[in-house]
């Protein structure tokens, strides 16, 4: 079980939807954490000094004590919600809360989270135009698939907010941002508005304390 008195140290950068998502979960489940930003964009991640804590050289990685540091978003999520509410016990319900969180890494976060970084975060559209436009069908296609789901269900898994809607709201509410247009999916701006009501809910830009 997670212990809520343990202070965390996230290695992130505040921009970023991944980071976000932790910080998000943090901040619902009460959770004590040092914010150390890094800036990928001069290659901070890529030193010696980062990469003796994730050798994959990305943020987020959160530091759980002197020696461990746990990397990747959704494993984080995974980890950080164990025995909490925001992870089902069922064994099926847990089984598509991967799902979907496996979902968000494979369909949805290379199109859409990719578009923003490039256009939003770079800010060098014109240099990515043709990748950018590359990544459209599959973007839209993730959105498609979330709103035909959502068009009956008000969360993702077991009629109720978990990590998966967590994982997925992250670039999902700022997809705008890569050029993909929400409005013709109304069935994901209700569930992000059902999302943005969750108790403790901060936005991408605030910091946590």
């Amino acid at each position: 079980m997670t212990d809520p008195k343990r202070m965390y140290r996230l290695y992130q950068m505040q921009e970023s939807g991944n980071c976000y998502k932790v910080r998000l979960l943090l901040h619902q489940l009460q959770i004590p954490c040092e914010c150390i930003e890094v800036d990928i964009l001069s290659g901070e991640s890529r030193t010696e000094t980062f990469l003796e804590k994730n050798i994959n050289g990305r943020v987020p990685t959160l530091q759980l004590d002197e020696e461990i540091y746990l990397p990747e978003s959704n494993a984080i999520l995974w980890y950080l919600a164990e025995d909490m509410p925001l992870l089902p016990r069922d064994k099926l319900a847990r089984a598509k809360v991967l799902q979907w969180m496996f979902f968000e890494q494979y369909s949805h976060e290379p199109f859409i989270a990719t578009s923003r970084f490039w256009i939003s975060i770079l800010q060098q559209a014109d240099k990515f135009a043709d990748q950018i436009e590359a990544k459209r069908s599959g973007g839209e296609a993730a959105l498609a698939a979330m709103n035909r789901h959502l068009k009956i269900n008000d969360y993702f898994v077991a009629d109720q907010y978990t990590i998966a809607d967590i994982a997925l709201y992250a670039y999902t509410h700022v997809a705008e941002e890569g050029n993909f247009e929400l409005s013709p999916y109304p069935a994901i701006t209700a569930w992000l508005t059902r999302v943005q009501s969750q108790v403790r809910h901060i936005r991408l830009p605030d910091a946590i304390t």
